[in-house]
């Protein structure tokens, strides 16, 4: 059944932009300025057409109409399907779908863990996009939660499960048609879903060298967005299914070299990330610990504003040397309290590489000498 599109307000919603990113991903491209704010597009064994820059015309909804009527002769689509690949030709579109049952239905449990799972991977993407820890404790940084009130959930699929994100609209490239995709000032839009691609690559990595019973680098992959976070939002997502399609699609208005990011997951893969998850936390710092100990020979350059304490503490029972960098008031009084041989007390995130243990973030909250009697 032919369908033509008619309604004013459905017309006018589709952006100039989404018009102009369709036309050069199906090989349009401009040949001249027409008037003032309206382009040529041209492509081989295409026929010519007229964009325009603005809605703010006054037959914008007659020329949008006849718009989609030319593509969808070309493409040999409908106009509705046209239509809807324009109201999304802006935004990266992040689809996850799981193998269906014989009725393409999955129960309500099920499908509340999969839209639930596909809320906390994207949130674990945004958190690593300003600081890639192993670990995001409760209380997501302001901006990744911002970043995440603007996605939106597409309508449902008919005959298929598969749940649905549009990214906010992605601005297209100044002034080249053909950016850097390296750009550090790519816009945050783009920046979550080229990291959630990123970060759901190392995923599937990891879980393939747990596999083949290789050793995975946890540590390393962390900058590469890999957290516990994500690990556990893939098992939650994973588990009740056969397999899991994550597809991610980029705006037509800003093109990647592949139209499609593509990776899949088994039910396999879920206690294989479960354990990556386990690694993981047991990697991370460990938030607002305090320490009791005393203060060992110190180093400090003449010229640094900060320096370096050893304290010897107890940590899980077992006698440790644990390095941290003070700002210089605290280095002061360490100083003093090494040289009184004063208990001190120290507050910040425990942290191990290997055999040696350093405390972020560090804070000197007491120096406690012989005679004071707390």
């Amino acid at each position: 059944m032919k369908v033509s599109i008619q309604d004013v307000d459905a017309l006018r919603a589709v952006k100039p932009a989404a018009l102009a990113g369709y036309a050069r991903a199906e090989g349009w491209h401009t040949q001249e300025r027409y008037r003032v704010n309206s382009d040529v597009y041209v492509g081989k064994g295409l026929p010519e057409v007229i964009i325009p820059r603005t809605e703010r015309l006054l037959d914008y909804v007659n020329v949008v109409a006849d718009l989609i009527r030319i593509f969808a002769q070309v493409a040999e689509q409908d106009e509705l399907t046209v239509y809807r690949s324009l109201m999304i030709a802006d935004r990266d579109v992040i689809s996850l779908r799981v193998a269906e049952s014989d009725d393409g239905s999955v129960t309500l449990n099920d499908g509340a863990d999969l839209v639930g799972g596909a809320r906390d991977i994207l949130l674990a993407a945004a958190c690593s996009l300003h600081a890639a820890r192993p670990v995001y404790h409760a209380g997501p940084n302001r901006d990744a939660a911002n970043l995440l009130n603007r996605m939106r959930l597409q309508q449902t699929e008919h005959g298929s499960c598969v749940v649905t994100l549009l990214t906010p609209v992605v601005p297209p490239p100044q002034p080249s048609l053909c950016p850097d995709h390296d750009d550090p000032n790519t816009p945050i839009e783009r920046q979550l879903t080229r990291r959630l691609v990123e970060a759901l690559g190392t995923a599937r990595e990891v879980a393939g060298c747990a596999a083949a019973g290789e050793a995975c680098a946890y540590r390393e992959s962390v900058a590469s967005g890999l957290s516990a976070n994500l690990c556990e939002a893939l098992v939650r997502t994973i588990e009740p299914f056969a397999t899991l399609d994550i597809d991610v699609s980029w705006a037509r208005t800003r093109p990647m070299p592949a139209p499609v990011a593509e990776i899949r997951f088994g039910r396999a893969d879920a206690p294989l990330l479960k354990e990556a998850a386990r690694m993981l936390r047991r990697r991370a710092p460990r938030p607002d610990t305090r320490l009791h100990g005393f203060v060992r020979p110190m180093e400090r350059e003449p010229a640094d504003i900060d320096g370096v304490i050893r304290l010897a503490a107890v940590v899980d029972g077992q006698p440790q040397s644990v390095a941290a960098v003070l700002e210089s008031e605290d280095y002061d009084r360490a100083l003093q309290a090494h040289h009184d041989k004063a208990l001190v007390v120290l507050t910040g995130d425990l942290d191990r590489r290997g055999q040696r243990w350093r405390l972020l973030n560090p804070r000197l909250e007491n120096v406690v000498c012989e005679s004071d009697p707390n």
